[in-house]
């Protein structure tokens, strides 16, 4: 074999060796990139059950406090009804 066809093969197998030096490289950096990208959904993820959980609970409260809130304004209409009666009776004895 010539010594020139040799350096040519040599030559085209260290292009190669470094072509594949670099595809491993990039497939490194690639499973780098998705592993940081799932960590970070992980994290997004995590951040949303917790928006979540603090949502249902605001409703929660929201919806005790309407209730709340309709219990008061019926005893209030309770006793201003209570007041109606009286005034009107007041006002029937003042006219006799």
């Amino acid at each position: 074999m010539p010594e020139e066809e040799l350096t040519q093969r040599v030559a085209r197998l260290e292009r190669q060796v470094a072509e594949l030096a670099e595809r491993s490289a990039d497939a490194t950096a690639g499973r780098v990139l998705a592993a940081g990208a799932d960590r970070d959904v992980a994290e997004v993820r995590a951040e949303l059950r917790a928006h979540t959980g603090t949502l249902n609970t605001l409703r929660e409260d929201q919806i005790d406090l309407r209730e709340e809130m309709r219990r008061g304004f019926t005893a209030a209409n309770t006793s201003l009804q209570q007041i109606v009666v009286l005034l009107e009776a007041t006002g029937q004895e003042d006219g006799k």
